[in-house]
């Protein structure tokens, strides 16, 4: 007898995506960053002409799903979106505000690699909020995007939220006799096109981009590839050249106290931009201003502090901005072990001085730095009572066991961090119940005894 063998053709299975959320639910910035996916990397390249203020830009982004997707989101502020493929294939792309929605030609499948591709341009704007302007600035010779917590998405769009770090590689054309200065390595550098790579991942605000006429410099120092760009019409440049110069040294002193630096690569970038009245921690390479201070003085300490962050803010970057004391807090603590250093008052002395000129009543006490709220997320108590919440510690658990604390802290790098997970850490260091020092260092809205 024959046997019949009956086929039967299947359709093969489609992925039943949902679309991912707009935003990583913050509790102070709920629509900072996006759901449903990881990104790996960022290749950025762009093009900027400083006398028509214009940027076109090709963002290449490497991502894994961490849920079926049917649509995703990035953040981008301002620019046009004009062409976005996922995987090769076509996409459509929809905004609304700052956020763009990316719909793929098919879903993407949970735990499935996966490569956008946007096209974008524009003249990039700056973003005036309660801490000043903040995005990308035009200078009169150039262009410098540079702030905190919102930057990232005013020059390429991005998953605008510290908990999503990634490496980057950026390429930047500029017109000739300008240059283009970022993070990490300059891994390449063809006429008036330079390509930098960061190859330690970098939370989206570290992204640092730096355009115009600026006297590079480049040399090695205690294992270090250092790259300065400063600006020739910067004020006090001698005071500027010479605290930049000491960076080698400022780095060997706090790998002492910390632990060995993080990254490969390292210097700093000096611009004189009236509008920027702040440094900033950008991933091996700060940006700094003349008017970082009161008086208006660049001063060592100013490097010391954003040197500090490379451990505190960015080998391990913030899961939640409420924690920022873990970065402020730990960089301020590095100057005034800085200045002890050099002969300029004991830590215990400095402290002393600033517990002296804010009495009881000064609203300088009534900032709950544990969690401040965004309105005061860069308040001053941030930082010094940050510091002053270390010191404290270190006094109750002792030098030895601090040590051994801060060392077993910051092996943790290339990850995310909480409070909750310091404090458990500073339990498990010293085999001492600390919960009365941190709620009153970082919970009570008054000076402490």
């Amino acid at each position: 007898m024959a046997a019949f063998v009956l086929l039967v053709a299947c359709a093969p299975t489609r992925v039943a995506g949902t679309p991912g959320a707009p935003g990583l639910g913050d509790p102070y910035y709920p629509f900072d960053g996006n759901g449903g996916y990881d990104v790996q990397d960022y290749r950025l390249d762009i093009a900027y002409d400083p006398a028509t203020d214009v940027l076109t830009g090709t963002a290449t982004i490497r991502a894994r799903a961490t849920q079926a997707l049917s649509t995703f989101n990035l953040d981008l502020h301002g620019l046009e979106v004009r062409k976005a493929s996922v995987n090769g294939g076509p996409a459509t792309a929809r905004r609304s505000g700052d956020e763009l929605t990316i719909t793929p030609a098919a879903p993407l499948a949970l735990d499935r690699e996966f490569t956008a591709v946007i096209r974008y341009g524009g003249v990039p704007r700056t973003i005036n909020y309660q801490f000043g302007l903040s995005g990308f600035f035009h200078t009169d010779d150039g262009a410098l995007a540079i702030g905190q917590p919102h930057v990232a998405a005013t020059w390429y769009p991005v998953n605008d939220h510290p908990s999503d770090p990634a490496t980057y590689t950026v390429s930047v054309t500029v017109p000739e006799g300008l240059a283009a200065i970022s993070n990490g390595v300059l891994e390449q550098q063809t006429g008036s096109t330079f390509t930098w790579r960061s190859a330690e991942p970098m939370a989206s605000y570290l992204v640092g981009l730096a355009i115009g006429p600026f006297d590079v410099r480049t040399y090695e120092a205690g294992g270090l590839r250092f790259w300065d760009a400063v600006d020739p019409d910067v004020p006090k440049l001698d005071v500027v050249n010479a605290s930049l110069a000491r960076q080698p040294e400022m780095i060997d002193f706090l790998s002492g106290v910390f632990g060995p630096y993080p990254f490969t690569a390292a210097g700093g970038i000096v611009d004189d931009l009236p509008e920027m009245q702040f440094g900033l921690e950008n991933q091996t390479r700060p940006i700094y201003s003349p008017g970082s201070f009161e008086d208006a003085h660049f001063d060592d300490v100013v490097v010391v502090h954003e040197l500090a962050h490379q451990w505190f803010g960015d080998s391990l970057h913030l899961t939640r901005w409420q924690d920022i004391w873990l970065n402020e807090g730990f960089a301020t603590y590095a100057e005034w072990l800085w200045k002890e250093r050099e002969g300029r008052g004991t830590v215990a002395e400095q402290i002393e001085a600033k517990m002296t000129k804010r009495p009881a009543g000064d609203p300088f006490w009534t900032v709950r730095i544990g969690d401040p709220g965004p309105s005061a997320l860069f308040k001053g108590a941030i930082y010094v009572r940050g510091a002053m919440t270390l010191h404290a510690l270190r006094t109750e658990i002792g030098d030895e066991a601090f040590t051994r604390l801060v060392r077993a802290w910051t092996e943790r790098k290339d990850r995310g961090v909480t409070t909750a997970e310091f404090i458990a850490l500073a339990e498990e260091v010293s085999g001492r119940q600390l919960d009365a020092l941190f709620t009153t260092w970082l919970d009570m809205p008054h000076k402490p005894v």
